[in-house]
């Protein structure tokens, strides 16, 4: 699912922050490039470039983005935007013999060879209802043998639960859309009322609203409106307000009961492949951007934006090249795709891999554990959300996690080159964690700026967005800073310099989905926020053996 999952619009949240009558929109563009150490407490990267890496060389560094689509030719994105050196755009071959047809800026997992994209999933409990309902539909419990019955039992319960959420939520659109309705309805009494007349206070002072019901509830919701926004000044500019305010939910439910919470709706059947071999690995199609381009074009101008071009945000990271990998539907996402992404992105040199998503189960966890192994066994360093649930990770899994099912007395249980990021917020106090934030003091590493983040969206468009969503690509692109100008270092040593280095917090902060305030420490495994300086710093002592075979990147004079 999306860190929206999702995006996390956590607006609350941002205007009751202590501090938040005080900082303008513009105060937070960029904020989380600001020094560590400050009263906004951001990542400290701009002091990098200032004082650590002035005139100095770095290597390129590929960051692969696993996410549902990036918009490639956003005007603050091309120019770092991966591009296959071994691949001719548009002959429809596979040039460089990897399976996969002129994937020239990364590779679509959800989609198929005619073009079609996935745009919506169900999540993982339904797909699991859908499994257990095609073998017990219609099944007297009494007849259920006793092996099954644990099983018969999750069924059951289920059917009720995903079954209950599908019906609720499309009661909750058929509200909505008759709500809307009846607003458009009472507005447009008013404005058949006034008629030439211009939309005004003075124009409504003069209405009748004792001629009938809806003449009367609009003219004090017109009166309201005019009142608290005096720009407006015409019927059609609230019409189309009225309907801009319900798509959005209206489009939020729709999903659900029609997909997300639909035990019926198989989006393999658009995607063509064989979903039950897990290891299966070549289908889809070279569409990165996909329907629905907004969360991984904002996770990649986080990590990658151009930086000092004069354009809308600058990235974390210099020298980078952003690997597009469309693997997340609106939805959950599956296990097949994001293990098939994991080991494309390995195999086409990413260092860095972005992973701003997650769910409560993992069917095919085993083909996941073995992309992560493939990974680590290629120095790729893993960069994951931790979630929007507000909910402790120790407890709760929040897949994929760095926890491998293996059963051999001394295979790795879990890889050094990872990273699980929990969100900050721009207020050193009480809120320094986001309180959608989950959180985990032996899951979560540490915490990174994730609150009214700024970023790329499609269209050449830019706009703030909240969660562990964001706060995973700025980890990923402090990250790649440190493999670029430190390129002999391994991704366990970049981890170190990372954790190791981060900024404690002296007082208590609030547990995220309690009121209670705890040390810091009792939320992440370095009991601190991300400071870039220190980790760079730190980085540029450590000493590495790794092989470099990225090019060098000469600074601009």
């Amino acid at each position: 699912m999306k860190l929206k999952f999702v995006l996390v619009a956590i607006l609350i949240l941002a205007i009751c922050s202590p501090n938040f009558a005080q900082l303008s929109e513009n105060d937070l563009i960029n904020w989380q490039l600001r020094n560590a150490d400050g009263k906004i407490p951001g990542t400290g990267i701009e002091d990098v470039y200032k004082k650590l890496l002035k005139n100095k060389a770095g290597h390129e560094v590929i960051v692969a983005v696993l996410d549902g689509g990036v918009d490639i030719n956003h005007e603050d994105l091309k120019q770092n935007i991966w591009v296959n050196p071994k691949e001719i755009p548009g002959n429809n071959k596979d040039d460089d013999g990897n399976g996969y047809v002129d994937d020239v800026y990364g590779w679509n997992f959800i989609g198929n060879a005619s073009g079609a994209n996935v745009q919506y999933d169900s999540y993982e409990t339904t797909r699991t209802l859908a499994t257990l309902r095609k073998k017990y539909k219609n099944t007297k419990p009494e007849s259920v043998p006793k092996e099954q019955q644990v099983e018969f039992k999750r069924y059951q319960d289920l059917e009720l639960d995903i079954e209950g959420k599908r019906k609720n939520a499309e009661t909750q659109w058929e509200e909505l859309k008759r709500n809307e309705g009846l607003l458009l309805q009472v507005i447009d009494a008013v404005a058949q009322e006034i008629g030439s007349q211009p939309l005004s206070l003075k124009t409504l002072e003069k209405v009748d609203t004792n001629k009938n019901v809806y003449i009367n509830i609009g003219t004090k919701i017109l009166t309201q409106i005019l009142q608290e926004q005096s720009y407006v000044n015409s019927f059609d500019q609230i019409n189309q307000s009225i309907k801009t305010e319900y798509s959005a939910p209206r489009a939020d439910l729709e999903a659900k009961f029609l997909y997300q919470y639909n035990a019926d709706y198989d989006s393999r059947t658009i995607v063509g492949d064989h979903y039950d071999d897990p290891y299966e690995k070549y289908y889809g199609n070279n569409d990165v951007k996909g329907p629905d381009a907004f969360h991984g074009t904002h996770v990649s101008g986080i990590i990658a934006a151009v930086r000092n071009n004069g354009l809308g945000i600058d990235g974390i990271a210099t020298n980078v090249k952003i690997m597009a990998v469309r693997v997340v539907p609106d939805g959950d996402e599956r296990d097949k795709d994001i293990a098939n992404g994991i080991r494309y992105a390995v195999d086409n040199g990413a260092k860095v891999i972005n992973m701003s998503f997650g769910k409560g189960e993992s069917p095919y966890k085993k083909a996941i554990d073995d992309a992560i192994l493939y990974a680590a066994k290629h120095d790729v360093l893993l960069v994951h959300a931790a979630g929007n649930a507000g909910e402790d990770n120790d407890a709760t899994l929040h897949f994929p996690v760095n926890k491998l099912d293996r059963k051999c007395l001394f295979c790795k249980k879990e890889i050094k080159g990872w990273l699980d990021i929990g969100a900050s917020s721009f207020t050193k106090d009480e809120d320094l964690v986001a309180s959608f934030s989950n959180y985990g003091k032996k899951s979560v590493d540490i915490f990174s700026p994730g609150v009214r983040i700024y970023s790329t969206t499609p269209e050449n468009k830019y706009e703030f967005a909240d969660g562990t969503s964001m706060a995973s690509p700025v980890m990923a692109g402090v990250a790649a800073v440190i493999r670029s100008y430190y390129p002999k270092l391994s991704a366990k040593q970049v981890r170190k310099a990372i954790i190791k280095n981060g900024n404690a917090y002296n007082g208590k902060v609030i547990k995220p989905g309690t009121s209670d305030s705890v040390p810091l420490s009792e939320l992440c495994i370095s009991g601190s926020y991300v400071n870039a300086f220190k980790a760079i710093e730190a980085a540029s002592k450590m000493k590495g053996n790794r092989p470099v075979t990225s090019s060098v990147v000469k600074p601009k004079a």
